[in-house]
């Protein structure tokens, strides 16, 4: 039964199956959305806006490491989904074990050099003034559970690339909804204040790894866990590595982009910018739910066609996959627009707060109905294991066009022209990326169609 569900990836109708793919990611993403958006909501309400800049302040280290499990997660995924279309099922085991090792050798690491240099990291990226101590507290209670998220993120795209969606959503409703649970139970009722909200996140990857490791031990999973295939086999790390740097890029990006927004607008305007931005933040994480989803759905159909040299179907889940992406894009546009006064009441009551992050949401989320267009045309060239195309075209967005643009803009046009740069680095990256894909579609995949 496990083999037929891999194999329909090659062989149900391209939208019936964008669809079984993405709903499940969709849902799955929306709840460990909905976790972070109501954890900041509980978080701002039960202990305060300083204590939202905190968390905001610790994310982009903890998601940095966290990032690394995902990255060699999605390399090694794209092995898995080529291997398994291409019938090569000793490979997709070998890929597996090789992803355990890489993940918990290198995140273990990175940990113990995150927390030896603490006190540097923090006001680094941003955690100054009254934001140091809680975002310290914080900060040395979530790390030490980082290795177990790294090693959650890397199993949840291999269940994915297997195409068994269904169990991938649970992995991340599991400890979404545990966490919310626990954030009730440390801060609301026992009153652990930031300690709380920290144990409360830790708690949750734990709970999302032992669902995990209970489904590559179970009879669901045809990439069994065997201690033999942990040993480092150096051609599939070097083809994890190249293919994860994408991935890993991506997230690196991410935060140095904390890094700059929190100092550049605590610099502006304070610890009420960085509670902005730390709001406007969770949104993007938030709102954006149905497109990342169809983004993840793709990947695996995209990864196991072309393994399969069925590249009409290829052809086919791309657009596809950016009609759909698009429309919900719009839908999302449209409801930030309208609400962002009452979004933001969701999270504080400080004037200040939400005098500001109303303008500044509306600015950040301007150009969201293109960028269905930048995401799932990185996606096909990461999926079809083209590394360096996927590299340059997921770094466009956030880091070649965006980061000029907020150590630029902000000098002319003050902290409005860091919100601004939001919409211009998505539409620039956009057209590049549109270009891109529509030139690998017609020299690569149209004359292999036709032929």
């Amino acid at each position: 039964m496990a083999k037929v569900s891999s194999q329909e990836l090659g062989s149900q109708p391209i939208g019936k199956l964008l669809i079984k793919q993405a709903v499940p990611a969709s849902i799955g993403i929306l709840v460990m959305s909905l976790n972070i958006l109501v954890d900041t909501i509980f978080v701002g309400n039960w202990i305060g806006p300083t204590a939202i800049a905190a968390i905001n302040v610790v994310l982009p280290v903890s998601f940095f490491i966290a990032a690394l499990g995902m990255a060699i997660g999605v390399g090694g995924s794209s092995i898995i989904s080529r291997a398994l279309g291409a019938d090569n099922s000793i490979k997709a085991l070998k890929t597996f074990g090789n992803q355990i090792t890489l993940t918990a050798l290198i995140t273990v690491v990175f940990v113990i050099f995150g927390l030896w240099y603490i006190d540097d990291l923090i006001p680094a990226f941003g955690g100054k003034g009254t934001i140091f101590e809680p975002a310290k507290v914080y900060y040395k209670i979530v790390l030490y559970g980082v290795p177990v998220l790294a090693l959650c993120m890397m199993g949840n795209t291999v269940i994915r690339a297997e195409g068994k969606p269904k169990f991938a959503m649970y992995a991340m409703m599991f400890p979404s909804v545990g966490n919310l649970l626990l954030d009730v139970l440390f801060i609301k009722v026992f009153d652990f204040g930031m300690a709380g909200a920290a144990w409360a996140t830790t708690g949750s990857y734990i709970l999302c790894f032992l669902f995990i490791l209970w489904f590559f031990l179970s009879k669901n999973s045809e990439l069994k866990l065997n201690v033999n295939r942990f040993g480092l086999d150096l051609p599939i790390v070097k083809e994890i590595s190249s293919l994860g740097f994408v991935t890993l890029s991506r997230q690196a990006i991410v935060s140095v982009t904390y890094l700059l927004m929190n100092n550049i607008l605590f610099d502006l305007g304070g610890e009420t910018s960085v509670t902005a931005y730390a709001i406007v933040g969770r949104m993007l994480m938030f709102a954006l739910f149905p497109v990342y989803g169809i983004t993840q759905g793709f990947l695996p159909i995209a990864g196991f066609n072309y393994g399969a040299e069925k590249y009409k179907r290829v052809r086919d889940s791309i657009i596809t996959a950016i009609k759909y992406a698009a429309l919900l894009a719009t839908v999302v546009f449209i409801f930030l627009m309208i609400f962002p006064d009452a979004i933001t009441k969701l999270f504080t009551q400080d004037s200040d707060v939400l005098r500001e992050t109303p303008p500044a949401m509306r600015w950040v989320f301007a150009a969201t109905p293109i960028v269905a267009v930048q995401l799932i045309g990185a996606a096909y060239f990461q999926a079809v294991g083209k590394a360096i195309p996927a590299l340059l075209l997921t770094l466009t967005r956030q880091g070649i066009f965006f980061i000029p643009l907020i150590l630029i803009l902000p000098k002319y046009y003050g902290e409005i022209g860091v919100w601004m740069s939001f919409p211009i680095s998505d539409v620039l990256s956009t057209i590049v990326t549109a270009y891109f894909l529509d030139r690998e579609v017609k020299l690569k995949l149209l004359p292999k169609v036709t032929k």
